[in-house]
């Protein structure tokens, strides 16, 4: 394909993070190189970046999916300074780093050094009412415990409760997944998701011990934090849109709105290019295609070139789930927010998985005197909550709230954003399937899959996703030159 043109042709299917992340790198590289190309994007929709979705409402910043990207993972914030982006960038408000937990009806700040699954220290751990003293000795015995052998995977429940006992995976490792993958812990891949916690087992036969190492190597400002490693969050003054609205600016015209792709053919056979077919009729032949859609679109998309492509790609699943965003007066809340937000544990039987105060975590996201914040509704195990109407949802928020916080005033406003089938869930094993999945993919000339579905489900992942799919086509195409 590509006879009567100078130039080669690239298809970017999906208009999300890591559909436009692929869009503007494979420019960027052809243009370094010096190598002719055309891309178009396709987005069925009509709106780009998908979760990252930022509405701007009477001095309030509200952000209804993803509030902010991890430096720790490079690629999000090397694409924002390409993109000039570096004055616009903001940290996590210093003050209030730190992470609640609901226990009985109160939030309970996560010790001091514990970092996600297990603790760095164990005096904040006894002083802490959040664990019960059965459960600390439990975890005081975390050094004591074997490693295990074999490297086959293992869910994040299991890992937790074999290290450190079941009160750490019901009032921690729980709850923080909920509010990380919306996930249910005795199905979530640990090595898909924290690998890291593998590896201190294996080089030091405790978590213990290798966070402790870990600790000693960490910025003097990211120490006595709880929960998360919040220091290393950053947003963008105006919201994480700013990202998809400088992408699609350099991206201009190649981007194509409310274009659904219908389906996927292969004109020329087995090396000769491939043809998008758009559900209005029209078509567009391309010598590559990047599909940067959610697994079980590429599924559909590519089920009459490879069969055993699509089951696997079809296996991975996915949760819904909603967030309500809820402001209210400060002088209305008795019990100010002073930490970032809180996560829920199942056993707390509540209608929230999670909480975010926005205007507490970053500066400027709402007006003088009043104060933001954000609840998580849904996940794989509270799916269904999903059956609400938008006037419950916010009503759920509400009582939660001010059952937590106290008061129960009226919002100054309420924003309920549903999203369905939007979180993929790394199920036990889901590196070896997505291996599966390359293998299969890589045997289709010119074809290369993005996004959230394969290798980690952040910003900065989804990111590089899409980078690494621009830079195997673009050098599929030169070797075809």
């Amino acid at each position: 394909m590509g006879s009567g043109r100078n130039h080669r042709r690239v298809a970017i299917i999906g208009g999300g993070i890591s559909g436009l992340a692929a869009a503007f790198r494979i420019r960027e590289l052809a243009a370094a190189r010096e190598f002719p190309l055309e891309a178009a994007l396709f987005e069925k929709g009509p709106t780009l970046g998908r979760a990252l979705a930022t509405i701007s409402e009477d001095q309030f910043v509200i952000e209804t999916g993803a509030d902010s990207f991890l430096s720790e993972k490079p690629w999000a914030l090397e694409l924002a300074k390409r993109l000039g982006l570096e004055p616009e960038l903001i940290g996590t408000d210093e003050r209030f780093r730190k992470t609640c937990v609901v226990r009985a009806g109160r939030l309970v700040e996560i010790p001091e050094g514990f970092t996600l699954l297990a603790p760095t220290k164990f005096l904040p751990v006894f002083k802490s009412p959040l664990f019960s003293l059965p459960g600390k000795l439990r975890m005081a015995f975390e050094p004591l415990i074997p490693a295990r052998r074999g490297g086959s995977d293992e869910s994040l429940a299991s890992f937790v409760t074999r290290r450190l006992g079941r009160g750490v995976l019901d009032r921690v490792a729980q709850p923080l997944a909920g509010g990380i993958y919306t996930a249910d812990p005795a199905a979530l891949s640990l090595m898909a998701t924290m690998p890291r916690f593998i590896e201190m087992e294996r080089r030091y036969g405790s978590l213990f011990k290798g966070l402790r190492a870990a600790s000693r190597n960490r910025p003097v400002q990211s120490r006595g934090t709880s929960g998360a490693r919040w220091s290393l969050f950053l947003s963008f003054r105006g919201g994480m849109r700013t990202l998809v609205e400088a992408l699609a600016t350099r991206l201009g015209e190649c981007v194509r709105m409310r274009t659904a792709v219908a389906g996927l053919a292969r004109p020329g056979g087995g090396g000769g290019g491939w043809r998008v077919g758009m559900a209005d009729g029209v078509e567009f032949d391309a010598d590559a295609v990047v599909v940067a859609t959610p697994a079980y679109d590429a599924a559909r998309l590519l089920r009459p070139h490879d069969v055993e492509l699509a089951r696997l790609l079809g296996e991975i699943r996915y949760s819904s789930a909603a967030s309500v965003n809820i402001a209210y007066r400060a002088a209305d809340l008795p019990r100010p927010p002073e930490s970032f937000g809180f996560v829920v544990p199942v056993k707390e039987r509540r209608k929230i998985i999670a909480c975010t105060f926005s205007s507490v975590k970053f500066p400027h996201r709402a007006p003088e005197g009043a104060v933001l914040m954000r609840a998580f509704l849904g996940g794989t195990l509270q799916a269904e909550m999903m059956g609400l109407e938008d006037a419950a949802m916010v009503a759920a928020a509400r009582e939660e709230i001010a059952a937590l916080l106290g008061g129960g005033a009226e919002p100054i406003l309420a924003h309920v954003q549903r999203w369905p089938e939007q979180m993929p869930q790394y199920a036990v094993g889901h590196l070896d399937r997505v291996a599966q999945i390359e293998r299969h993919a890589a045997t289709l000339p010119g074809l290369a899959l993005a996004g959230a579905a394969y290798r980690g489900v952040g910003v900065p992942d989804c990111v590089h996703s899409g980078e690494q799919a621009a830079e195997a086509v673009l050098n599929y195409l030169q070797t075809r030159t």
